[in-house]
């Protein structure tokens, strides 16, 4: 039985309501335990950059460990940026299941092109 552009339609449209829940939830939390933080007053009047620990994978999976709550939200964003860059691998998948090569290799390419623009 054949792979259609239907199913595949429903299992991308189902994957990208997880992933955009599943970030919405993260970011929810992260934003009551930062709000319950005794840290939570904000400082408008100078500027202050990102901290170092939130300019990387590692070191916001290090922070959501401790239930740093600046690391969790973080975290929430980097699953919403991730969503659509599942949702393109699961197009390669799909193609491949349907055997349509050209659809394929532009899948490939802008999944490529999608994993260099973040590294």
């Amino acid at each position: 039985m054949p792979f259609t552009d239907k199913e595949m339609e429903v299992q991308i449209g189902h994957m990208l309501r997880i992933g955009v829940t599943l970030a919405a939830v993260v970011v929810g939390a992260g934003g009551v335990l930062y709000l319950r933080s005794e840290t939570a007053a904000p400082d408008f009047v100078h500027f202050h950059a990102t901290a170092d620990h939130l300019r990387t994978v590692s070191g916001v999976l290090h922070g959501v460990q401790r239930l740093d709550p600046a690391s969790i939200i973080q975290l929430g964003v980097l699953l919403l940026v991730a969503t659509p860059v599942v949702r393109v691998m699961l197009c390669v998948i799909g193609f491949a299941r349907q055997r349509d090569r050209l659809y394929v290799g532009v899948s490939a390419l802008v999944l490529l092109i999608l994993t260099y623009s973040l590294l």
